[in-house]
Formats: C-alpha cells, sequence, structure tokens
C-alpha cells in the first residue's frame, strides 16, 4: 500500500509545481500622462511580436524577461529600468524557470515626446538606480486615491531623468528659485483642501512643472506633495480635538477618506487618528 501511495502523491506535487501562474491588475489612475498602470506576474506565458502606442516603462520586481526590440536582443537585470518606445515591436518571455513579476507604467506624449524614439530604441535598459526608486515610490503613490499630486510630482521627476538619461547634455549646476518656491507655497497655502495639480500649479506660477518641484524642494527641504499632505494632517489635528469624527475631520482637511487621513496622519503623527482622539 505504501508503495501505492508515493507515486501517486508525487504526481500531485508535480502538477502543482507546474500550474502556469497568470496574476494581473490594471487601472488608470488620475494622472496626466498615465494611460494606464499594469502589474503582472506571470510563470510561462510568452508575448508575441506587438506594438503599443504609448511608451512602456517597465521594472521587474522578481525574476527577468527577454525581449527583443527592433531585432536586437534585452533583457531586465534587478534594479535597472526599461524603456520601450511606442510603435516600434517587441515580444516578451520569461528569462527564468519561475516567471517574473513586473510593474508597468504606459505613459502617453505629453510625458515623453516623438524625438527620444530613437534614443530609446538603441538603450532600453537604463541601469540607473535613483531612476529604479523613483519608478517604485511612484508605483505605491498610485496604489493610493487621493496621492495624485504625490504621483504626479513623481511622474514629472522621472520623465525629466529619463530625458537626461536619453539625450545627456551638460547642464549648469542647479540653483534655488526661491520667489518661485514662495509663490507655489502661497498656492498649497490657499488650497489646502480643494488641492492642485501640478500642471495647473505650474500655469498660475509661470514654470515649468519639473522645475517648480525642483524649486520648491530645494528652498525648503520637503517635496510640494509632502507639503501639502502636512498641512492636511495639521488641521486634521485640529479637527480631531475639537470633537470631530476622524470620518469627517478626513473630508473637511482635504483627505480622499479616512483610511487616506490614517495612512498619512500615521506616518507624521506615530498613531492613527483614533489614538490620537482617545489620548
Amino acid at each position: 500500500m505504501r508503495e501505492d501511495c508515493r507515486p501517486a502523491y508525487a504526481v500531485v506535487l508535480y502538477v502543482l509545481c507546474v500550474t502556469p501562474q497568470r496574476e494581473m491588475s490594471a487601472w488608470r489612475p488620475s494622472v496626466p500622462g498615465i494611460v494606464e498602470v499594469f502589474h503582472a506576474h506571470y510563470t510561462e506565458y510568452a508575448y508575441p511580436m506587438h506594438v503599443h502606442e504609448a511608451w512602456t516603462l517597465l521594472i521587474v520586481d522578481d525574476g527577468a524577461v527577454r525581449y527583443d526590440l527592433d531585432r536586437h536582443e534585452h533583457g531586465t537585470p534587478r534594479d535597472s529600468v526599461t524603456l520601450l518606445p511606442p510603435h516600434i515591436p517587441h515580444n516578451g518571455a520569461p528569462a527564468t524557470e519561475h516567471g517574473f513579476r513586473k510593474r508597468v507604467l504606459y505613459l502617453d506624449g505629453s510625458r515623453l515626446a516623438d524625438d527620444l524614439i530613437g534614443p530609446a530604441v538603441d538603450g532600453p535598459g537604463l541601469a540607473d538606480p535613483v531612476l529604479r526608486r523613483r519608478v517604485a515610490r511612484l508605483h505605491t503613490a498610485l496604489a493610493h486615491p487621493g496621492d495624485e499630486l504625490e504621483a504626479d510630482s513623481r511622474l514629472t521627476l522621472i520623465a525629466d531623468r529619463l530625458r537626461g538619461l536619453l539625450r545627456p547634455r551638460s547642464v549648469e549646476a542647479p540653483h534655488a528659485d526661491r520667489p518661485l518656491a514662495l509663490r507655489l507655497r502661497e498656492l498649497l497655502d490657499e488650497r489646502v483642501v480643494e488641492g492642485v495639480t501640478l500642471d495647473e500649479a505650474a500655469l498660475l506660477v509661470h514654470a515649468h512643472p519639473a522645475h517648480l518641484v525642483r524649486a520648491f524642494s530645494g528652498a525648503f527641504g520637503i517635496a510640494p506633495h509632502q507639503y501639502l499632505m502636512s498641512r492636511r494632517v495639521d488641521r486634521a489635528r485640529r479637527l480631531l480635538l475639537d470633537g470631530r469624527p476622524p470620518g469627517e475631520a478626513a473630508v473637511l482637511a482635504g483627505f480622499y477618506d479616512q483610511s487616506h487621513l490614517t495612512r498619512h496622519f500615521r506616518r507624521l503623527v506615530g498613531v492613527t487618528p483614533g489614538r490620537y482622539v482617545r489620548s
């Protein structure tokens, strides 16, 4: 009897081990320039040759992908970023027996212009640790409704760095534009609750979005979205101490919902809003 059981048990294990995995999620955030966010874990699936209308900004968190672009073979080493240009045929397949886990952003032409297609074809793999960290943090921000200003700011700096990597050029050392930073701070102070998009702020203060973020961060040592969230948390604290319940305080302070408030409140205060009130 023992000998009969062993083969059956081994067969079951084998079937479980080789079952292909196809897990994915996709959504379109309210961030200008992002056509789609796509996260996937595939073990055996291979993409045939295809094209996208949008730019494909890809990071691989586990495993690796091999692909052909413009008849040249490429791969996705860890800690690198892959940028595939629009309209250029490419495929993709797992490069390891365990497949790959990837996070992808599809970006329209408002973020990256067509004149970068040639350089991206020549060098789609970008071994830049700063860029890799920025892309990962952007995905984290995109997972939370209400953090659109943070996501927009991060994407603006990512696009600016991509342009610099694809078309390297000598530039003068950056300097803080304090008057510009002060104008943005005044605007954020006026719109703590309703908020403002990065593009709208750039139009109102007459500056390029990327320069606006750099000027503010250089002048005050904090990014615009961090400043705005700090102001909102301060407002929520006053509302909570006035006896407002957390859900109501979240809305009145400009947060998307109570969970949005809780996440930022815990980060800045060290406790949840409920515990803050009970104390």
